[in-house]
């Protein structure tokens, strides 16, 4: 329901082109051995040709769940010199503990993190049965912010890129 609201708004925002990898979709193996499956390739394409990311992510243990680390773990490159944003869930913490467990992981991928994040609090009582939030001015005003900042960075990383080749 959140990463659906999510997608939404970056494509009410206009200034990119949303394309989701649902990670409960995307088979990815768990091992890092052999050579990668066509799902990974898939993945690493979809990532190569972005310019930014905005990561969803629930907490899991009071951290981010495993089918985002397997995520990490089999793309590297695919990060460099990019932006990345959050976008959280969960109960008390709205996930915030997994986004900060998230930052470091994108800093030694050499990505950059957008400060500004989306937080649900207590996420299963913010949406109704069609999954539309019941009070959305907050979310999306910090959904705007994050985006205008992610569309920023996102410019310029990928201007900069082009003139020089990111070095890691």
């Amino acid at each position: 329901m959140v990463a659906k609201w999510f997608a939404r708004q970056t494509a009410e925002h206009g200034e990119f082109r949303v394309d989701v990898i649902d990670l409960a979709d995307a088979n990815l193996p768990a091992a890092l051995s052999g050579r990668p499956t066509p799902e990974v390739t898939a993945a690493s394409e979809r990532l190569e040709k972005a310019d930014a990311f905005v990561v969803v992510t629930p907490e899991y243990n009071h951290s981010y769940p495993a089918s985002l680390k397997t995520l990490l773990d089999w793309h590297g490159t695919q990060w460099q010199a990019k932006p990345v944003a959050f976008v959280s869930y969960g109960g008390l913490s709205g996930g915030l503990r997994a986004v900060e467990h998230l930052r470091p992981v994108f800093a030694e991928l050499h990505a950059v993190t957008i400060r500004e994040t989306v937080s649900f609090h207590g996420a299963w009582s913010q949406f109704d049965d069609q999954g539309q939030l019941i009070n959305p001015d907050g979310p999306a005003a910090a959904a705007k912010t994050l985006l205008d900042q992610l569309a920023w960075w996102a410019h310029s990383l990928r201007d900069a890129r082009r003139v020089r080749p990111y070095a890691s």
